[in-house]
């Protein structure tokens, strides 16, 4: 039977197939993520009465989605094996936009990949996590734009991409940008509202 969304959905949920035993944890801290999520939104909702919006719920969902897609794709980034980054890099060496990335992917990034394979993982996990709780969203926004114009002018030509899939994702993640989506019942919101209870000296 071939994939599909939802029984692909599952198996993220549950089992965590794609992962190596010793890996599964990472099945249970997305959980723990979404419990973080979760608890976030009901103490915003319940402190706030602006938050109890179907706008602000919308939010929350689109949040937590797009903190998912990067949470999923560090997976495959887990040092000290990295998975397919290192594939995906010679790719964007071989099929960047712009020589000068390609170039420096292929003299700098790749032959010091012990250094930048776990900056890679770190900061995609910080994105994930950024935007499923809703703590620093601006911040785990532009780090996503800043990755999301990587991905899209260093596999701009690459074979069977299609680069929109990488310009979708930086329009999002530039909405992001411009309205923080950790906000919108999440814990942006409630650092916000605690750092304002403080008088200033």
């Amino acid at each position: 039977m071939p994939p599909n969304p939802l029984a692909d959905v599952v198996v993220f949920l549950t089992r965590g197939d794609y992962l190596a035993v010793q890996h599964r944890l990472f099945v249970v801290l997305y959980w723990l993520l979404l419990a973080g999520a979760l608890l976030a939104a009901f103490v915003s909702w319940q402190r706030n009465p602006a938050q109890r919006t179907a706008r602000a719920i919308g939010v929350l969902i689109l949040r937590v989605l797009a903190g998912t897609l990067w949470w999923q794709q560090s997976l495959w980034k887990i040092p000290p094996h990295y998975g397919g980054l290192i594939y995906w890099m010679k790719q964007e060496v071989a099929h960047a936009a712009v020589p000068l990335q390609g170039h420096l992917v292929r003299v700098m990034v790749l032959p010091n990949i012990a250094l930048f394979g776990p900056l890679v993982y770190a900061i995609e996990v910080f994105i994930g996590v950024s935007l499923i709780l809703g703590l620093y969203s601006r911040l785990g926004a532009v780090l996503g734009l800043a990755m999301g114009v990587n991905l899209w002018l260093g596999l701009y030509s690459a074979p069977g991409e299609w680069p929109w899939t990488y310009f979708l994702l930086i329009l999002i993640m530039a909405l992001f940008c411009i309205d923080p989506p950790g906000r919108t019942l999440g814990f942006d919101t409630l650092r916000r509202r605690d750092s304002a209870a403080v008088p200033s000296s």
